[in-house]
């Protein structure tokens, strides 16, 4: 495969695992953070870096004189923030983008834009009024740039982000919830795929398919990983909502690495 050049904003946790991936297929990547401290490490890894705050006005220093093969927009559409000041955020990504020559754009969205309610949510669901605001924001924003695919991810884990890890010795009132979860590596290797071929534009959950509960899953990895569990479970909202990732999963015939949170 020859070299691409690869563009991620808001080098995370995600971006950051995205970009070493880029690195060993030796890739030309740039990348942008908040986090100087991380910008550095970044760049002793080969990357061009930058910090960037898409929060205030200021121009995004990468060059118009690069075809970026893929670009990835892993910016959170965070709760903290007000639905304009979300606008904002990113009205401004749109602006900088608009002005960049590329081929494909992928944004990480995350399922928490479904509301919090029982049933079966895919990607047809349109209920704008129980969606949240703040992602639907983001989404709707980028979606009008053009080449532009949306992935809605569930619960990240991975590495040392371990579900028993935050409930230790804690009670837990969520425990009966179904676990809408997703491993770090199947979206890497699902990011990879869609980097490489063309799929119809839009939005895919991307989400573990088995769908156990969180009090399970808490136990198991607490097992697995030797983490206390909590003190003791309360039933508390106890909805059931069950978001599925068929679409993309038939559509690039798909075998997720970790297909049950039980195994992560």
């Amino acid at each position: 495969m020859s070299q691409r050049n690869i563009l991620v904003l808001g080098c995370g946790w995600v971006g950051e695992e995205l970009v070493k991936r880029h690195v060993r297929l030796g890739d030309r990547i740039w990348a942008t953070t908040t986090n100087e401290e991380k910008r550095k490490r970044l760049l002793d890894d080969g990357v061009q870096a930058i910090t960037h705050d898409f929060d205030a006005e200021q121009e995004l220093l990468i060059s118009h004189q690069v075809h970026f093969d893929f670009v990835v927009v892993s910016v959170p559409a965070t709760r903290r923030l007000s639905v304009e000041e979300v606008k904002q955020r990113f009205g401004r990504i749109r602006e900088a983008l608009s002005g960049l020559d590329y081929g494909k754009m992928l944004f990480l969205s995350s399922v928490g834009i479904y509301p919090d309610l029982t049933g079966r949510y895919d990607e047809s669901y349109s209920e704008r009024s129980l969606m949240d605001a703040n992602l639907y924001a983001a989404e709707i924003r980028l979606q009008k740039l053009p080449n532009t695919i949306v992935f809605r991810l569930g619960g990240l884990f991975g590495k040392d982000r371990i579900f028993a890890k935050y409930f230790q010795n804690r009670v837990c009132q969520t425990g009966e919830q179904l676990a809408n979860f997703v491993h770090l590596d199947d979206v890497l290797n699902l990011m990879e795929k869609v980097s490489n071929i063309d799929i119809p534009l839009g939005v895919y959950n991307v989400v573990a398919p088995v769908h156990p509960t969180k009090k399970e899953v808490i136990l198991a990895s607490a097992k697995r990983y030797h983490f206390d569990v909590p003190s003791r479970f309360e039933s508390k909202n106890d909805f059931k909502k069950y978001v599925t990732s068929e679409k993309i999963i038939n559509l690039l015939n798909y075998d997720f690495k970790y297909p049950s949170p039980l195994g992560f």
